[in-house]
């Protein structure tokens, strides 16, 4: 199946029904800015200067102190959803799956009127999709997601999110599709696209060879990552520490995501995309 496919956009529509009855047709990322303006959440006052909105005094407080003052407001603003999509060669076999996801984030937003950018994390990021926005743009997501292919290198999340910081001034909604397999780990990322103040919301896919692994005898293991080798002989005990290890880092990053107010979800590839979505809108959409 294609992403261009009538029978996938069906489903796309589904889920886009789907959200305009839970969600009101948004991803609902936390949309809220420190800014102050005209909108309609109060935030505070501050003194009247002549040039400022008569609109936005308030008299009550004039009528106590006799002092002009204005109502400021915090400001609802579009956030862009920016999609890193790991490209790795440990993605290879679930890089299908992690269009597939991609297509449905994005095909929300654009349904929703947000804006959408796709990005090819590898050792640094590759526009796929420049900043997008409107039911029009659909269609070039979803070619520009089938163009993508695996890039046959370790990724690196620093570095892309580094560039991707540098390039997006705006507060962003990121989302990260990949494994977390990260030679350079991904604690240092997250800091920073927090320290920025941009929402972020991991989506983990992994499969079941990833988790564990199954071979018994010598072997010679290849790190699809970083193409380093070993000689080992695997007997229970070192396919138990294997087991360990995954599940040791896979905790380490649903820790490092509940430090920092980070969205997770954690599936395998034998779930099918429309479920992950859905559960993702009857938990709010991308919040933490």
């Amino acid at each position: 199946m294609h992403l261009t496919d009538p029978a996938f956009i069906q489903r796309l529509e589904s889920l886009a029904l789907l959200a305009q009855r839970v969600l009101g047709g948004k991803l609902q990322a936390n949309r809220r800015t420190t800014r102050k303006g005209t909108g309609v959440s109060f935030a505070d006052y501050a003194e009247y200067h002549p040039g400022d909105d008569h609109r936005a005094i308030d008299w009550r407080v004039y009528g106590r102190m006799e002092h002009l003052v204005i109502k400021l407001f915090e400001l609802e603003e579009d956030m862009t959803l920016v999609i890193l999509l790991d490209t790795s060669v440990s993605m290879q076999a679930k890089l299908f799956y992690a269009k597939q996801l991609a297509a449905a984030l994005g095909f929300l937003a654009l349904r929703g009127l947000d804006r959408v950018a796709v990005y090819a994390l590898s050792s640094t990021i590759t526009p796929v999709l420049e900043t997008s926005h409107g039911r029009a743009k659909v269609m070039p997501l979803l070619r520009s997601l089938e163009s993508i292919e695996a890039a046959g290198k370790a990724s690196d999340l620093e570095s892309g999110c580094r560039t991707l910081v540098a390039r997006h001034r705006r507060r962003m909604m990121v989302v990260p599709i990949s494994d977390f397999f990260f030679p350079s780990g991904f604690d240092a990322a997250l800091s920073l696209l927090r320290y920025y103040r941009h929402e972020v919301f991991c989506l983990q896919l992994q499969n079941e060879t990833d988790r564990g692994y199954a071979p018994r005898g010598d072997a010679e293991l290849v790190c699809v990552e970083t193409g380093r080798t070993r000689r080992v002989t695997v007997g229970p005990a070192e396919a138990a520490a294997y087991a360990r290890a995954v599940e040791d880092w896979n905790e380490s990053l649903s820790h490092s995501c509940r430090r920092r107010g980070v969205g997770l979800v954690s599936t395998t590839s034998d779930v099918s995309f429309d479920e992950v979505v859905q559960r993702l809108l009857r938990r709010g959409g991308l919040v933490a």
